[in-house]
């Protein structure tokens, strides 16, 4: 009891930001401990250098790190100057998920950070949806899910963010454990990094903006018809073919044909 006394808990409406190393575990194979442990070393205090720039405030860190940040802008400018520098820094390729989200944050009693407990903890969906967003990613890339990007759209870019930043919709996907559907957007300063990604273990796309308000029943159905349509479409095109052939083939079918039509007459 007396520990729930002592408990705070803060409901905020924040950027929740997830990075991760990709093949983090093949590096340390192949590097060793001590060369895999400097590296990321210099991986994690070039991060940690963002994190100040940009006003965020670190959570946790294990192949990566969990950030929040206050503002859209400064969470969006944070993935972008990390895939901009850190990579080519320290030659890991990195992945990057934002969400904008309604969170609770949790800070714990002192006596249990003392024994090793982070001073602050994030509990709600909105982290499961910054993380299966991430989980996405290819390298380079920086994916926000629809919340992130509408949020950005309203307040808009500032004066930090780099002035080549483009954006584009990849996607509405089911993510593992949840019943809607979450709309995911790639940004960055080339071609490459707006890419749609693959489909991960826990997030699968399911189609484009038309089936965001749709549950996996409409889907299922609307993709039945839109493939049923396409099927009907083939087989029309195949039987077109199959007659000019026959026309082609047969000169006196042709010429029957023609007449009926009144593209030439009898003499």
């Amino acid at each position: 009891m007396d520990g729930n006394k002592k408990m705070k808990i803060e409901e905020r409406t924040l950027a929740i930001v997830l990075l991760d190393i990709i093949g983090s575990t093949a590096f340390v194979q192949r590097a060793g401990d001590a060369k895999a442990a400097m590296v990321f070393q210099v991986h994690d205090r070039s991060v940690r250098d963002l994190i100040t720039r940009f006003n965020g405030q670190e959570i946790d860190r294990s192949d990566g790190f969990l950030i929040y940040f206050e503002t859209i802008q400064d969470a969006v400018n944070f993935g972008l100057y990390y895939q901009i520098n850190v990579p080519e820094r320290t030659k890991l390729n990195c992945r990057v998920g934002i969400h904008w989200s309604n969170i609770v944050v949790v800070y714990q009693d002192a006596k249990y950070v003392q024994g090793g407990a982070k001073r602050l903890e994030l509990e709600g969906v909105g982290k499961n949806i910054a993380a299966r967003t991430m989980s996405l990613c290819g390298k380079g890339q920086v994916l926000l899910s629809k919340e992130a990007m509408d949020e950005l759209k309203k307040k808009g870019v500032n004066n930090h963010t780099p002035k080549s930043t483009k954006h584009t919709f990849v996607g509405a996907y089911k993510f593992k454990g949840l019943k809607q559907y979450i709309g995911v957007y790639a940004i960055g300063l080339d071609k490459e990094s707006l890419r749609i990604p693959e489909d991960s273990e826990k997030a699968v796309r399911m189609g484009g903006l038309n089936v965001l308000s749709m549950n996996e029943k409409d889907v299922a159905f609307y993709n039945y018809i839109t493939q049923f349509v396409a099927w009907v479409f083939i087989l029309s095109l195949f039987v077109v073919f199959i007659l000019l052939l026959y026309l082609f083939i047969d000169p006196v079918l042709r010429e029957q044909i023609l007449l009926e039509i009144g593209f030439i007459y009898e003499e």
